[in-house]
């Protein structure tokens, strides 16, 4: 049973790994001269080689930026209030009994990133052909599939009886 919870809480960790790291770096659209990610966008300028960092365009609707802000954000937070949940539930739980509060929390954390990824996907960069999705975007996808898994894990999961 403890390589079981070892392994749980390694993934669940992992899961807030790559929710937090997508959400903070800078790495969700590219182009040759830009990269622009959830806060901010970097351009190379021509003659220095040298990134200068500018505010997100005003051709971004702010309302579906700040949505997609805001659901990270609470995708990172939902995921460390499960965490801590599980681990409450671990020593409080009886035994036989499912770790169902943190599960649902793991799932409404997986709901809120596959929101702000939606949203990000089908309002921005709709018309730009010559740029590609970042791999901080990338991780946010396989964070959200590590959110499910371990919200599912969490729903089917007894505390053993022994």
């Amino acid at each position: 049973m403890l390589k079981a919870l070892t392994g749980i809480c390694f993934l669940h960790l992992t899961t807030i790994f790559f929710l937090f790291w997508a959400t903070i770096d800078d790495a969700w659209w590219f182009t040759r001269t830009l990269y622009t990610d959830l806060w901010g966008r970097w351009v190379m300028e021509n003659e220095d080689d040298v990134w200068v960092y500018m505010d997100i365009p005003t051709s971004y609707r702010k309302d579906y930026l700040q949505a997609v802000q805001a659901f990270a954000v609470l995708a990172c937070l939902f995921a460390v209030f499960s965490f801590c949940m599980f681990i409450f539930q671990l020593f409080t739980l009886g035994k036989g009994q499912r770790f169902t509060l943190s599960g649902v929390l793991q799932l409404i954390s997986c709901f809120c990133i596959m929101v702000a990824l939606s949203v990000y996907t089908d309002h921005f960069h709709r018309g730009e052909k010559d740029g590609w999705y970042g791999w901080s975007y990338i991780m946010a996808w396989f964070g959200w599939l590590l959110t499910l898994l371990t919200g599912v894990i969490y729903i089917i999961l007894r505390k053993r009886v022994d």
